[in-house]
């Protein structure tokens, strides 16, 4: 994937954890109010916190956007994404052009000039993480010191950051009986 610069120190820490997983689990609601959740190449971290995938225009994924979620893993260093946010599709050719890898080609079989391959981008408003010591031992040592002392022990970093570009928009709830 390729990342850019943040604009805000904040989002920083996302691309720092982010960075060399390529594959997110990218979640949409339904309209029968299902989560979904399929792989997704991860393609460029931009400026604004946003992040960037080949998709089709068709699928139907590309109707479900206004309320998503990606998820990093990376098991082996025990870093663990989760970005909440809205997705857009966006026609814009040059921007294919500028992202397009041959890995593409088996879900675009006419290349970056498929008329169903569109952007979709995923704007950041909130991401949570835990980041763990890349060390199984250390991790091991701290697990236990948890179990021994009760409480959490040296078992890494958790926070949550805001996107100041993108608030999170409350999300209207309906009440059975109004």
């Amino acid at each position: 994937m390729k990342t850019q610069p943040q604009r805000h120190d904040t989002l920083k820490k996302i691309v720092d954890l982010v960075e060399g997983i390529d594959i997110a689990m990218l979640t949409t609601e339904d309209a029968d109010g299902r989560l979904l959740s399929r792989p997704m190449a991860a393609l460029e971290l931009d400026a604004n916190g946003s992040f960037w995938f080949f998709t089709s225009e068709q699928s139907a994924k590309a109707h479900q956007l206004e309320r998503v979620n990606l998820a990093f893993s990376d098991e082996d260093a025990a870093t663990y994404v989760s970005i909440s946010g809205r997705g857009l599709l966006v026609h814009d050719q040059a921007h294919i052009d500028r992202l397009w890898t041959p890995a593409a080609k088996p879900w675009f079989p006419n290349g970056k000039d498929d008329p169903d391959l569109v952007l979709l981008r995923i704007d950041t408003e909130l991401a949570e993480y835990w980041d763990a010591n890349g060390s199984r031992m250390v991790r091991l040592l701290a697990l236990a010191a948890s179990a021994v002392s009760g409480r959490p022990v040296g078992l890494g970093e958790h926070d949550v950051i805001r996107n100041p570009d993108r608030p999170a928009a409350p999300r209207q709830r309906s009440l059975i009986g109004e």
